[in-house]
């Protein structure tokens, strides 16, 4: 009896740990909560603090594809150029927008060039007409609208998802390319030099460094 009451007074002052407040149990909870919501986050891949990335919208084209000479501004005498290679030999200006939108790529002009002369006598041997070129050179259209973001046909806008826009311009760009073949190279070759200058042009220079100070020794 004697053991027991020493225990109890030493016991006595000392304060049983307060397992049943509410408000303590319920910061454990919500702290539980958040980490199993944020482990589940982690674990889905989708950022913790960034916001939903928004794609920026598509720029309209600098000119339209029935402005052959352009809009009269400082590339007039490359929008004179173009439009003449897109009447006479959309063969040469094809070739050109390819190796400009491909500049890293050997042989583009060449390459472009022999594949579209042969479609295009193949076309007009078999149905009269430039039909086998256009269905070539309208993914370089696809191409050039993706590379820059540029607006498609307008049409997308009737379509509720993404990927029924991009099927829907897509089919856009060939329609465009056969039925308006050498406006659309046009376009496509006014929107190409005023973006990226000609291939030949950029000059590769090589870093001189300043030579180092001689000193004489007396």
């Amino acid at each position: 009896m004697a053991q027991e009451a020493l225990l109890k007074d030493i016991y006595s002052n000392e304060k049983e740990p307060d397992s049943k407040n509410p408000i303590a149990v319920d910061e454990v909870k919500v702290e539980t909560e958040d980490a199993n919501q944020q482990a589940v986050l982690i674990a889905e891949g989708v950022p913790l603090l960034g916001t939903p990335q928004v794609q920026a919208p598509a720029s309209p084209w600098s000119t339209g594809l029935c402005a052959c000479l352009g809009n009269n501004d400082e590339f007039c005498s490359s929008d004179l150029e173009v439009c003449l290679l897109g009447s006479t030999f959309p063969c040469v200006l094809y070739a050109s927008n390819a190796e400009r939108l491909q500049p890293t790529v050997e042989n583009t002009f060449s390459n472009h060039l022999l594949a579209y002369c042969g479609l295009f006598c193949l076309g007009n041997l078999l149905c009269g007409f430039n039909a086998l070129a256009p269905c070539f050179s309208s993914s370089y259209r696809t191409n050039l609208r993706k590379t820059y973001n540029l607006t498609g046909s307008g049409c997308s806008n009737c379509c509720g998802e993404n990927a029924n826009h991009e099927c829907v311009d897509n089919v856009a760009d060939f329609a465009i390319h056969y039925l308006c073949h050498p406006c659309a190279l046009c376009q496509e070759g006014r929107e190409i030099r005023r973006r990226v200058p000609h291939p030949g042009f950029i000059r590769s220079y090589m870093a001189m460094e300043a030579p180092s100070q001689q000193v004489m020794s007396p």
